[in-house]
């Protein structure tokens, strides 16, 4: 089946520089977790330029801009996430990572794979819908804050305000459709002791030692495994005592925190109850034994000035096979030239724990890029990839909101 309005392959020219335009203009603004405003204010305008019917930045600072469809179909939002990590130090990158160099086929600087190539190849992907006479339904396109620290949270305000159909998650995906991934728990464990002169260690309790007999026990849990989404991985991330640095005292305090990767179904409660269980049984054996865990706390406060508790637990979630979403995501993909495309899942978690895990929205990942190139040195993004991921945004637009 052939669709109406998908572009063909070979995109013109003129709108392959304007993606790349936009893109680079993009990656030359800094936009660390929480100072997000420049690229904001940036964006709004160019929304509006480009044509947008509305364009609104949120309370907590993320923007969304809306292509009002004929008002029969669907609506979709296309979500990439406007923030990036810092850059440690300028010296480990041989280009400079706000300058967006292209350089044999590839575009560098930080974001370009996480995300701002997806979220730019989105905007434009909207734009070039409406210059071509629009969808059935609704086209959203937003630029969410936070998400390298606080997955979905920002998404989650979104969401509850339009309330899509359908949910496209840019994260890199090599242009395959990704309809899963693992979710993120925090979890934070402390050992309590009682704190003495290091010459007299009899007369104390050391909370570091309790520690490590705890992580014996932790290692030994069993985790869950899913044939589709991989093992529920539980990993120790950080450790640290109290005080620090200890000047002749026996810790009383010791602090651990540990990475876990979640599997679907999975809840705060049933994560922490093997942990805590472990606990009780040192606990019982060991009088002098005093430890507590929970799932981490974040104080959150965005360039707005926004300011929020998060709980660091983003759920897993995964579409089910027989999922309409699927196929005609597929034979939209298809129709643009990706024929290779294959269905997988990621492994990192991302705003989709929000619009899936816990909205139960139809949720599929599509984007430019790899995973294992988020965060490094010399980050960069294929140009030819980013041109593809807008054409796939384009048809995938023009099938799923029918």
């Amino acid at each position: 089946m052939k669709l109406k309005n998908v572009p063909e392959r070979d995109m013109k020219d003129e709108r392959k520089r304007e993606v790349m335009d936009l893109c680079s203009k993009m990656i030359q603004i800094s936009s660390i977790t929480g100072e997000e405003k420049a690229l904001v204010k940036f964006l709004e305008g160019e929304m509006k330029t480009l044509g947008f019917d509305t364009v609104r930045v949120d309370e907590r600072g993320s923007i969304i801009g809306k292509i009002k469809g004929r008002g029969s179909g669907k609506t979709i939002l296309f979500d990439g996430h406007l923030d990036t990590v810092p850059v440690s130090s300028q010296s480990f990158w041989t280009k400079d990572p706000f300058s967006a160099d292209i350089e044999n086929g590839k575009m560098y600087g930080r974001g370009t794979s996480d995300m701002k190539g997806a979220l730019a190849s989105m905007i434009m992907a909207a734009s070039f819908l409406k210059r071509d006479g629009g969808t059935d339904g609704d086209v959203y396109v937003s630029g969410t804050v936070f998400e390298e620290v606080a997955e979905g949270w920002a998404l989650d305000f979104i969401l509850d305000a339009i309330q899509p159909d359908i949910v496209i998650i840019g994260e890199s995906t090599e242009l395959n459709l990704n309809i899963g991934q693992r979710g993120r728990a925090e979890i934070i464990i402390k050992t309590k002791g009682i704190p003495a002169h290091s010459s007299n260690p009899e007369a104390g309790v050391n909370a570091v030692y309790k520690m490590v007999s705890l992580i014996e026990k932790i290692n030994g849990i069993s985790v869950p495994v899913s044939p589709t989404l991989g093992e529920g991985t539980i990993v120790l991330t950080d450790i640290i005592s109290t005080p620090y640095p200890g000047a002749s005292v026996i810790p009383e305090i010791c602090s651990a925190t540990f990475d876990r990767r979640l599997l679907t179904g999975e809840t705060k409660d049933s994560v922490l109850k093997p942990i805590k269980e472990v606990i009780l049984e040192l606990s019982k054996s060991d009088t002098t034994f005093n430890a507590e865990v929970s799932i981490a706390e974040a104080e959150l406060e965005t360039y707005t000035g926004y300011k929020a508790k998060h709980y660091k637990f983003a759920p897993a979630w995964i579409l089910d096979a027989d999922n309409a979403a699927i196929e005609k995501a597929l034979t939209a993909l298809r129709e643009t030239g990706l024929n290779l495309v294959e269905i997988g899942i990621y492994s990192f978690c991302t705003n989709g724990s929000s619009s899936a895990g816990i909205h139960n929205i139809t949720t599929l990942g599509f984007g430019p890029g790899r995973e294992d190139h988020a965060h490094i040195n010399d980050e960069y993004v294929e140009i030819e990839e980013l041109i593809m991921a807008c054409e796939g945004y384009y048809a995938l637009a023009v099938e799923l909101t029918v």
